[in-house]
């Protein structure tokens, strides 16, 4: 991808390499201590972020681990909502093994969220991140809960473009007698899909990381969500399958046509109040893949800059915080 990126700019390649290995020779900071776990559904935990309020059930995507919402002190929206009266739950789903092959995405909805959902004694608000939100829609549907919020959430596949899509389905078709094979889909192969949704800006921010004061905040913050992002559990091999084949090339979602528990599942289903917030600049889950909900709140960031960049406050914890404030009083 190097090569090919920046063919015609030696110097765009020798600094994306010294970026590289200024990356791979960094100080790590000790990581965050992990939320304690309260209840389990096989693999996957729930995780208490504390407090007394409202239950808020924050549902992460299987693809990059869930501590993205709870990635530092300074940089926690599930710490930063447990402070203004509200109690976060946070789903971890775990480290999928060979037994769990056949596990396809609506199975994860089945056997895990809808059980874990269950277990709350008062209606929780189910606040799903990026494919987690897509799992979060299917859930709400099936569930009682008090509010949905979905955020950079993909249920419209069709809206990646269709160049985009083809070059998806030629990374499944790459992936898949290895994942046939070992039951599972290994983080490495999805990573290196995901660096081609925007090979450019790979390079680029490579580059230009190795021009930054490795003492400032701004290689802190690099170092720290690079880190977030090349790490993560491998998928069930049935999982990938459906990811890639009848959503992403399908849009069974999009199209009224993916099933869930028995049934075509959609968002109107849900019977709750709903919202969802999308970033203008996502290029992993571009604007239009979004869900179309009546409610919809556009912010300028990018799809992890939405959740823990500087303006994450502003454009989306409070108004988040202020929308969960807003729904009705449980029953």
């Amino acid at each position: 991808m190097l090569r090919s990126e920046a063919a015609e700019n030696p110097e765009l390649a020798r600094r994306a390499l010294a970026g590289l290995v200024r990356f791979q020779k960094a100080k790590r900071e000790r990581p965050m201590r992990a939320l304690p776990v309260r209840r389990r559904r096989g693999r996957v935990r729930l995780r208490d972020g504390g407090g007394d309020g409202r239950p808020v059930l924050f549902i992460p995507s299987l693809i990059n681990p869930p501590s993205i919402l709870d990635i530092s002190r300074d940089r926690s929206l599930i710490r930063w909502l447990g402070g203004r009266g509200f109690h976060p739950w946070l789903i971890d789903w775990g480290t999928p093994g060979v037994k769990d092959r056949n596990l396809d995405v609506a199975a994860h909805v089945e056997r895990f969220l809808m059980p874990l959902i269950a277990t709350f004694p008062q209606p929780p608000v189910l606040v799903g991140y990026c494919l987690g939100g897509t799992l979060a829609v299917a859930a709400a549907a099936r569930s009682r809960v008090a509010g949905l919020a979905a955020i950079a959430a993909p249920w419209h596949f069709t809206g990646y473009g269709e160049e985009a899509r083809a070059a998806m389905a030629a990374q499944w078709a790459t992936i898949k007698p290895t994942s046939e094979a070992l039951g599972l889909v290994p983080m490495e192969a999805l990573q290196a899909g995901f660096w081609r949704l925007d090979p450019a800006r790979t390079v680029a921010k490579y580059a230009a990381f190795a021009d930054l004061d490795p003492r400032s905040e701004a290689a802190r913050r690099f170092i720290q969500l690079e880190d977030w992002a090349n790490q993560g559990a491998p998928l069930p091999h049935a999982f990938g399958r459906e990811l890639f084949e009848d959503l992403i090339a399908e849009d069974r979602p999009g199209q009224g046509q993916w099933r869930v528990a028995g049934a075509t599942v959609t968002p109107s289903q849900c019977d709750a109040p709903s919202v969802e917030f999308i970033a203008t600049a996502d290029r992993i889950v571009p604007a239009a893949t979004a869900i179309g909900l009546s409610d919809r709140r556009a912010g300028g960031s990018g799809h992890v800059g939405m959740v823990v960049g500087g303006r994450a406050e502003q454009q989306l914890w409070q108004p988040l915080a202020d929308w969960i404030t807003a729904l009705p009083p449980p029953r």
